[in-house]
């Protein structure tokens, strides 16, 4: 009996999050031998404070309703100066990853899309995050923040245009072939990309399935399915690298999940149309100080050339 796709894409899964867990339970380890030694934030083994879990909790819950994690789990990291710039990307691939890996496995075994779309969006994502990754991991803070501040006003741009009804309606397709399979393709292995800078894949990815003439409902398995195979595949990059914060990732873990569970069983559904523009807000505001600080560093480091005298 041939097994069905989607269950073979759910055993891939359930796979590869095996691999995640024993790779970064291992990095836990290696840091809590690290007693005595020199530590860094990815080598801070120490509980998770309940800040950082009720951060996970939040952004997760509203994550699995449509609103995304990545922008406002940043905004936060930055008002509360919980996590480095350069390390913020590291630590939303690696905290958010199994509360997304829960996601994808909801909506995947819920909402029909095509087989073919589907798999070839989620191997352009991943191969996308991949290589990403291994870029951002080793950027400066101040690419960091160049990178995420761009990066987010484009997100806050789509999202504002989405709220707007800006963008086609999609059709009531659960698939695409040909030119606009490539197109698919192509632009999800860019959204993969993005996400390795701290960039939240659910409304760019929502706008390119309509854009594609799909229904808008396809986005979310899609969605869900890229970031969940991307973002452990990402992360074990930048846990590697040592490129995160290991206390704060563990807290959005530990508090993503339940969050999830709780949005996608119990309260299902919310009015989000006001919690969206403020959303939009947070993010135009969070991505103006991102810019500001990079710029600031432009202007210190030009002032410190400009300023040395030769020997």
């Amino acid at each position: 009996m041939p097994i069905n796709p989607i269950t073979a894409l759910l055993t891939a899964l359930g796979v590869l999050t095996a691999v995640f867990v024993a790779g970064w339970g291992m990095a836990v380890q290696r840091a809590r031998g690290l007693v005595g030694a020199e530590r860094s934030p990815a080598t801070d083994a120490r509980m998770p404070t309940p800040l950082h879990i009720a951060i996970g909790a939040v952004a997760n819950f509203f994550d699995a309703l449509g609103i995304g994690s990545f922008a406002t789990t940043t905004a936060v990291f930055r008002l509360k100066r919980l996590v480095p710039d350069r390390i913020i990307p590291g630590t939303l691939n690696a905290g958010h990853a199994l509360p997304t890996i829960a996601q994808a496995f909801i909506f995947t075994s819920i909402i029909p899309v095509d087989t073919v779309t589907l798999f070839s969006m989620i191997a352009a994502s991943v191969l996308g995050a991949w290589l990403g990754a291994g870029v951002v991991s080793r950027w400066s803070k101040q690419k960091v923040q160049l990178g995420m501040g761009l990066a987010l006003l484009a997100a806050a741009t789509l999202m504002f245009m989405t709220q707007l009804n800006l963008f086609p309606g999609g059709g009531e397709t659960i698939g695409v072939s040909g030119v606009r399979l490539v197109a698919g393709v192509v632009g999800n292995f860019v959204l993969g990309a993005l996400m390795t800078l701290g960039i939240g894949l659910y409304a760019p990815c929502m706008i390119l399935v309509s854009l594609l003439g799909m229904n808008p409902k396809a986005a979310f398995p899609i969605m869900m399915g890229s970031c969940a195979f991307l973002m452990p595949v990402g992360s074990l990059r930048f846990i590697r690298e040592q490129s995160y914060d290991l206390r704060a990732a563990l807290g959005l873990a530990l508090g993503g999940v339940p969050g999830v569970l709780l949005a996608a069983y119990i309260v299902k559904e919310l009015p989000l149309y006001l919690v969206r523009w403020l959303v939009i807000v947070v993010v135009v505001y969070t991505a103006t100080t991102l810019l500001r600080s990079a710029t600031a560093a432009t202007a210190d480091a030009t002032a410190d050339v400009g300023g040395t005298s030769p020997a």
